[in-house]
């Protein structure tokens, strides 16, 4: 499948699954997934890898390493349940604050009612808006953190712009994507989960397999690790790197702005 993938060029923007969609079509397609998907979120996760994107999402935040003292202040992009924020939260000892945007109210009603159980809504605003046009002042936070969401965005250069201009000086950008696997063998098993055992499970866990479809084929469109880290350091970004999880199921892209 790898052949599908886009390039630095783009075409995420009107890919749509393995579907092209007209211009400005796909964002109101892919909000539609998530209004069918919040509740059963991180149910989804757990499907599509097999309980891995814990064992991933852990990695990432010890890559990030928040400080244990006041002042450290992220934005989590694409994070409506909260998942990650909780998690850098609680690594910082509750000192660090953080935003969690999404487009998708749905996903933040999650977030917001986890918060509150949590007792963690004291360090976290939810804020509903696009992250290719983010609401905040330039050089606002010193963390930006993305999870399993770039590859929904329609226009990735633009997110990634915008994620340059609210760090400060020496700002970092985490992003945890399912990428391309570069294991011999690995990569033909999961395809066969991927299309065949993925739908079936939706279908079965939300009653509808075809959100779940949509987001196997979005990840076989998602440009490959060393394309992906080009499009970062287009944006402005510095010491790019990557690490591959689990033979490239999923890779974590780093870089700083310097």
């Amino acid at each position: 499948m790898s052949d599908e993938r886009v390039s630095t060029d783009g075409g995420m923007q009107t890919s749509y699954g393995f579907r092209t969609v007209s211009d400005g079509e796909k964002q109101s397609m892919v909000n539609d997934v998530f209004h069918k998907v919040a509740k059963r979120y991180d149910i989804m996760n757990d499907v599509m890898s097999g309980g891995l994107h814990r064992v991933w999402k852990d990695a990432m935040i010890a890559s990030l390493n928040p400080p244990k003292r006041p002042g450290f202040r992220f934005l989590d992009v694409a994070g409506g349940t909260g998942d990650i924020a909780f998690r850098i939260v609680e690594a910082s000892g509750r000192q660090a604050t953080g935003t969690v945007l999404d487009i998708n109210g749905s996903m933040l009603g999650v977030g917001r009612e986890r918060a509150e159980k949590k007792g963690l809504a004291a360090n976290l605003d939810f804020v509903e808006a696009n992250a290719e046009d983010l609401p905040f002042a330039d050089a606002s936070f010193d963390a930006y953190t993305i999870a399993f969401g770039i590859r929904n965005v329609p226009d990735i250069d633009k997110a990634l712009r915008e994620a340059f201009r609210v760090l400060r000086r020496g700002g970092r950008l985490l992003c945890l994507e399912f990428s391309e696997v570069e294991m011999p063998l690995l990569d033909k098993v999961y395809d066969a989960w991927s299309f065949h055992g993925i739908p079936r499970m939706g279908e079965a866990i939300a009653g509808d397999g075809e959100p779940y479809r949509y987001l196997v084929e979005s990840i076989r469109k998602f440009p490959r690790q060393q394309d992906f880290a080009a499009m970062i350091t287009r944006a402005g970004f510095s010491r790019v790197r990557w690490t591959n999880y689990t033979g490239g199921i999923a890779a974590l892209h780093s870089a700083w702005k310097i």
